[in-house]
Order: structure tokens, then sequence, then C-alpha cells
């Protein structure tokens, strides 16, 4: 299915060390942004408490951070939950006191301040858990990069491979250092949205990539540049369309799926927006670079075998 079909291709090559300089300024950035005010884990990894309370009434999230500031509990963190009603509290265990006593002693100061909040629910994560979760999230994290890389590796060239794990982790670094830049909460949903993008992203540079090779075995007079400027024009239409398709769908949840899905879709469009840019202005140039070529890509034909081959 098309939308448009291009006449003439565009000359995306011509422009590969402006948008790969582009591209690893913004991840230089990134990079800083991780260094100097590193990512604003979630009581997810660092262990802490949620406790939600639901009203009659809209909430005022004013009120209750003074009610908490004025306990001694200026840590908390509040915001909406779902609805104007609903009211998430995170904030980290004291050891001091226990998870139970702390969450009754903050339920007990909303309490008082509006007889109609009603408690809902009370998570709490330890320290202890909270460590093993990053550990195992950085070891999938691992475990993903590592396959996608084979599975290139395997299905092309190495070249290949080695192009889109850059571009792969080009758009992993910006997502995470824009939650460094911005400090928005990272949490396990986040985490899952990155390593969603991380197959998202890859999809796309498979789909060039195996243009690519077609039009290595196709235009057998072009050259590298006119081979991959053609792979990516004649994708053009489909990257439009399932890209347009998957953030209608992402912008949905990031308006209408309340707190808990708002930072999972940011990094879902954060990704999506910046996998197009590397699968096409990222990873061809690389392949490029790399000095990818048709004899690459063909099967090599034992010497003394008959060249069935038209």
């Amino acid at each position: 299915m098309e939308f448009f079909r291009l006449k003439h291709d565009i000359p995306f090559m011509r422009y590969g060390r402006i948008t790969t300089t582009i591209s690893l300024a913004t991840f230089i950035l990134a990079v800083l942004a991780l260094g100097f005010k590193g990512l604003n884990f979630a009581h997810d990894f660092t262990g802490g408490m949620q406790i939600e309370v639901a009203y009659a009434q809209p909430a005022n999230i004013d009120a209750i951070r003074s009610v908490l500031e004025g306990d001694q509990l200026s840590e908390a963190s509040v915001q909406n939950f779902g609805s104007a009603r609903d009211v998430l509290i995170s904030l980290p265990v004291k050891p001091e006191i226990s998870s139970s006593k702390l969450s009754e002693q903050l339920f007990g100061l909303l309490k008082a301040q509006d007889p109609s909040a009603e408690l809902r629910r009370v998570e709490v994560v330890g320290p202890q858990v909270g460590k093993e979760l990053f550990e195992s999230g950085g070891l999938a994290l691992l475990l993903v990069v590592a396959g996608i890389m084979v599975f290139l590796a395997i299905r092309f060239e190495w070249r290949f491979a080695l192009a889109a794990i850059i571009a792969n982790m080009h758009d992993i670094v910006i997502i995470l250092g824009m939650f460094a830049f911005f400090q928005w909460e990272f949490n396990l949903s986040v985490l899952a949205g990155v390593l969603a993008i991380l197959g998202y992203s890859v999809n796309e540079s498979v789909v060039v990539f195996d243009r690519v090779r077609e039009n290595f075995r196709k235009m057998r007079k072009a050259s590298v540049t006119e081979v991959i400027d053609n792979a990516i024009t004649t994708t053009m239409s489909r990257t439009i369309i399932t890209h347009s398709m998957t953030q209608l769908m992402v912008l949905a949840m990031f308006f209408f799926g309340g707190a808990a899905l708002h930072n999972f879709a940011l990094a879902l469009t954060i990704g999506i927006v910046f996998g197009i840019y590397s699968s096409v202005l990222v990873a061809s140039p690389i392949v490029m670079w790399l000095g990818v070529s048709k004899q690459d890509l063909m099967p090599v034909v034992k010497e003394g075998a008959a060249d069935d081959r038209p």
C-alpha cells in the first residue's frame, strides 16, 4: 500500500555528513545530561512507597503538598493519577519508621485535611528489590542489543549489523538523555518503552536494508549512493504510514492513559521520532562509509560449480 510514489530519488546520502554530525552533537549532549544530571529513578529502582488516594471532588494538589511539607514529608511527590479526583503520592522509605506506620501517618494527614479522602492502595518496594530490578533491566537491555546484532549479522552482513546497532544506541541514549535533562521520572514502564523502541527502530532499519540488498541485484550499474538513495525513497510511503499509525496510538496513551502511561508514551514518542531519523539518516550513511558493495551481498559461487544465474 502506498500513499504516493516519487518519480525521482531524493539524494539523502548527499547530506549524510550533515545528518550524522547533527546526530553526533545530539548524542554528546545526551551523554553529558546523563553524566551531570543522571536519571531521576522512580521508587521501582531506588526503593520507596506509593500511595493512591481518591477524593469525592477534584483534589487540591498544592494544598496536599503544603500539608505534607508541614509534617517533614517535603520529599514526597504528589500528582494526579488517572483523574482529577485521584492522587498518587510517592516518597522514599525512611529507615527509622516502618512502611506501615509511614503510610498511616501520611493518610492520617490527608484524612484530617479532607474527610472524603479514601485510601485505594499502598505499594512498597525495598532498596534491595529496587537494586535487583535495576540490574535485571540493564541485563535485559544488553541481551536485546546482542540479539539484534546477531540477527542482523546472520540475515545481512556485519556492516549492516554494526550500522544498525550504532543507530539503535543513538536512539536509546537520546531517550535516556532527554529523561535526564528534564528530570522526568524513569520507572519500569519507561524501561519497557526503551526496550520496545529497540525492536521498533531495528525493524525500520531492516526494511531499508532489505531494499538495499534488492537494489544491488536489480540496479547493477548504479553506484552505492544511488542504490541507498533509491532504497530510502521507495520505502518512504511505507515509513510514513507505519509511523503515523503507531504515533496516533502512542498519543492516545499520552493524552488519555493517565499518569501510569504518561512517561511510557513519552519515551515511545521520542523513540519513534528519532528511530525514523536514525534508520534513514544515520544507519544508511554508516553502511555506505563502511564500504558495502554488491559483492558483499551476493552469494559466493564455488569454483568449478555450474553458474545457473541468468
